[in-house]
């Protein structure tokens, strides 16, 4: 049996990934806060929406994926992200959490940094891959959709089967082969 150097660490149980975590009912900027005062990398991607009740209207910051917020963690740190107030569990297959694909992520990341207005959209299995050539999104991968003679980009996280739908002008962008 070999061993590993003193002071060398298994590459893959340090390795830092994305998780998807499943939250419970309005508790993810809650999850997302607990998460970051942990030192734990949360990513919590909204929209406002604007909010009706009897006597005035107000602007609100709501969840993109509701019931989700996205971390960052190694191994070793599950149990703390489990153990997490508001956290039901860590998306994945069996009893294993399944890491998010680190493109999925950064388009995500990409989209929320821009200035283009975005919404949830449903998960699409069929429509065209593409990738945006120029503009903002410039580098993303997204499905393309045409909806009432416009055209958007569909940036999914198949994990959760949730996805974020951008107005994509249909000159930027290309068909992947």
């Amino acid at each position: 049996m070999s061993r590993m150097p003193s002071g060398t660490m298994d590459c893959e149980a340090d390795q830092s990934r994305w998780y998807a975590l499943r939250t419970r009912s309005r508790h993810e900027k809650l999850v997302r806060d607990q998460l970051n005062g942990q030192g734990i990398e949360p990513l919590l991607p909204t929209v406002r929406r604007l909010s009706q009740w009897k006597d005035r209207k107000k602007e609100v910051e709501v969840p993109l994926f509701s019931g989700y917020c996205f971390v960052r963690f190694a191994s070793r740190q599950k149990l703390p992200v489990l153990k997490t107030v508001g956290v039901v569990d860590i998306v994945g297959g069996g009893f294993q959490p399944e890491p998010i694909p680190d493109e999925e992520i950064l388009a995500l990341q990409t989209l929320m940094a821009s200035v283009l207005p975005y919404d949830p959209h449903p998960y699409l299995y069929e429509g065209m891959t593409v990738e945006v050539i120029r503009g903002p999104l410039q580098g993303v991968r997204g499905i393309l959709l045409r909806k009432e003679k416009r055209h958007r980009l569909i940036l999914g996280i198949r994990l959760i089967q949730q996805a974020a739908a951008v107005e994509i002008d249909v000159d930027d962008i290309a068909p992947l082969p």
